[in-house]
């Protein structure tokens, strides 16, 4: 029974990150230019990068992280912030999608 919970815990989980990607609405190039690096995404060397070193063995949790990661990014993009670095934005967002094919691909 708590394994079962936990399963459906965790498929919501997941459900729910999917669903808040799916919603997020960014510039055109910055999406470009994170799907152009999509296609060399390996999670092993990328997503330990994008995370600080430590990362999560299930895509989920990963997944929620790095939107935690972009929306602050984001934050700092819309506010012009001088501290913005549009080049780990795209780094975060590519780690993102890489998850995120990798849920749908369990499925």
């Amino acid at each position: 029974m708590v394994l079962t919970q936990t399963h459906d815990c965790e498929t919501k989980t997941m459900q729910d990150a999917l669903s808040l990607l799916s919603q997020l609405r960014r510039p055109r190039l910055l999406i470009r230019a994170a799907r152009a690096g999509l296609i060399d995404y390996r999670r092993d060397l990328h997503l330990q990068r994008a995370m600080g070193g430590s990362t999560p063995r299930r895509s989920g949790p990963a997944l929620i992280k790095l939107l935690e990661m972009e929306h602050e990014l984001n934050d700092a993009r819309v506010e012009r912030s001088a501290s913005y670095d549009v080049a780990r934005h795209v780094e975060i967002m590519i780690a993102m999608m890489g998850e995120a094919a990798l849920i749908r691909a369990a499925r």
